[in-house]
């Protein structure tokens, strides 16, 4: 499964394996954990999209809400720690316009969660540049959705395992020097030792995408990549810090 989603992940960030290969050197990375966007709605939420990591050992470990997005996540964690954490979020669609709601009700009334790798599958729906743009002005996070659909939002490398790399400044004056750009909301590092993580975040991969209602396909911010630094035994998420992750994939 896991082979799988890193697949799909590459196909919509094929800058991942090359920025992997300047900080890993070659060797095996590290994942931290592995993100999925969804929707709060009936089979589709995050309990259902959990089932097939909770039926290969990981369990619910921390639960987080994001205010101002609007949004609901959790985390979940494997018996064995060198397997990835799951961050699943979800978006809490009641709490939108009317327009969102009926627009992403109408985008899911077919899609059905029916094997183990639904979080690989995409969209299944035409996709229309107005309605996108419509959505992106009330919420970036559904207008990704509308476009993109069930696949990996981004892998994360645990810089701590790496050998030539003590330090997320590090790892992000490399990158730049390579000509990656960092997610600076927030400041280019969020978090720090004393709470526990600190993280870092590349731009996302903008990749064209064809909308039903335009000649021309449009570039749009796809999926990006993330580096964590955990101290003290700390394996959960800082809502003040995820909160400005997210805006990676920021149009």
């Amino acid at each position: 499964m896991f082979d799988k989603l890193w697949c799909v992940y590459l196909n919509l960030n094929p800058e991942a394996k090359k920025v992997q290969d300047i900080l890993c050197e070659g060797r095996e990375q590290t994942n931290d954990h592995i993100a999925f966007r969804t929707l709060n709605l009936e089979n589709i939420g995050i309990n259902r999209l959990a089932k097939p990591f909770i039926s290969r050992g990981y369990s619910l470990k921390g639960k987080y809400h994001f205010q101002a997005k609007k949004l609901f996540a959790c985390h979940f964690e494997h018996t064995d720690p060198l397997i990835p954490k799951i961050f699943i979020s979800e978006l809490l669609v009641g709490e939108f316009s009317e327009f969102l709601q009926e627009t992403v009700q109408f985008m899911v009334k077919d899609v059905r969660p029916s094997t183990d790798l639904f979080l690989t599958t995409g969209r299944r729906w035409d996709i229309n540049y107005k309605i996108y743009s419509k959505l992106l002005s009330e919420s970036e996070y559904a207008a990704w959705l509308y476009v993109f659909g069930f696949v990996p939002n981004h892998f994360t490398i645990y810089i701590n395992s790496l050998n030539h790399f003590d330090s997320l400044v590090e790892v992000n004056q490399e990158l730049k020097r390579h000509g990656y750009k960092i997610n600076s909301s927030g400041g280019e590092i969020k978090g720090s030792p004393s709470l526990g993580l600190e993280q870092s975040s590349t731009l996302a991969y903008k990749t064209e995408i064809k909308f039903e209602d335009l000649a021309a396909a449009k570039k749009i911010p796809a999926c990006y990549y993330e580096f964590a630094k955990r101290y003290d035994s700390f394996n959960g998420f800082i809502v003040n810090s995820a909160d400005k992750i997210f805006e990676s994939t920021d149009v």
